[in-house]
């Protein structure tokens, strides 16, 4: 796969660990020259980066912010002069519990990032993007925006609703040269679902059974199937949910 997102410019958010940053690391392997965001510390990430000889820069954003959105893309363009792929993966899981007993301000939190900071995320990239005359966007999505999942009403709903945004936007832009799809990963072993193992003892276990291939997935796995999304070899691929998920919508 090496080359496959070439001297372009690439920014991911939600970068300071788990498939964020497995995605930013990828990037400079096949050519890329990354911006890596998240509300954390990614001096890590980057310092990863360049001690294998890419080159990357980072920044603070909160993606549920308009103005910190964009500030982050112009921060993008001021260090490397455009941005031709982007990786809207900045997330958090939420707490688990049954609908009925959802607190209305996890809703509203959960609902905030990751969804409304996708679509904030992409109204910024798709109009630098326009301006260039092209690019592309992979949404993180998860198989709980395909299927349903219990005790995480919230996710649930920002998820299906990213596969929605994606699609729609797929749509609008298909003739303008940007293409915009998503990843749904199954279960992967990040800070994200062992959080959930600590709220709901036995969670980690339990997804790890329903995997058909009996395990969770390493974020570079899912960092794989972006770098994929985002280079030329999916070229005639937009508004696809792609599920990176062991076959466990395949039940």
């Amino acid at each position: 796969m090496t080359g496959l997102c070439q001297n372009k410019i690439a920014l991911v958010t939600g970068g300071a660990a788990g498939i964020g940053r497995a995605s930013a690391v990828a990037r400079p392997r096949e050519g890329a020259l990354v911006m890596v965001a998240d509300r954390a510390d990614c001096t890590e990430t980057v310092q990863i980066i360049q001690a294998a000889g890419g080159t990357a820069r980072t920044v603070r954003v909160d993606v549920a912010d308009e103005a910190s959105v964009e500030a982050m893309i112009e921060a993008t363009v001021a260090a490397f002069g455009r941005l031709d792929l982007a990786f809207n993966n900045a997330g958090v899981s939420g707490e688990m519990s049954k609908t009925a007993d959802y607190s209305s301000a996890d809703w509203h939190r959960v609902i905030a990032i990751n969804l409304t900071g996708v679509w904030l995320c992409m109204k910024y990239e798709l109009r630098q993007m326009l301006k260039q005359g092209g690019g592309a966007i992979v949404n993180t999505a998860s198989v709980a925006g395909l299927v349903g999942m219990s005790h995480a009403p919230a996710y649930c709903a920002a998820k299906h609703g990213v596969v929605g945004l994606t699609k729609n936007a797929a749509l609008e832009y298909a003739r303008s040269n940007i293409r915009v799809n998503a990843v749904c990963p199954g279960g992967v072993l990040t800070d994200m679902t062992e959080s959930a193992e600590r709220e709901l003892p036995g969670f980690l276990d339990k997804l790890t059974k329903h995997e058909p291939m009996g395990r969770l997935a390493a974020p570079a796995e899912i960092a794989s199937a972006v770098v994929w999304l985002l280079s030329a070899g999916a070229s005639f691929m937009t508004g696809h949910a792609m599920a990176v998920d062991g076959g466990f919508i395949a039940r």
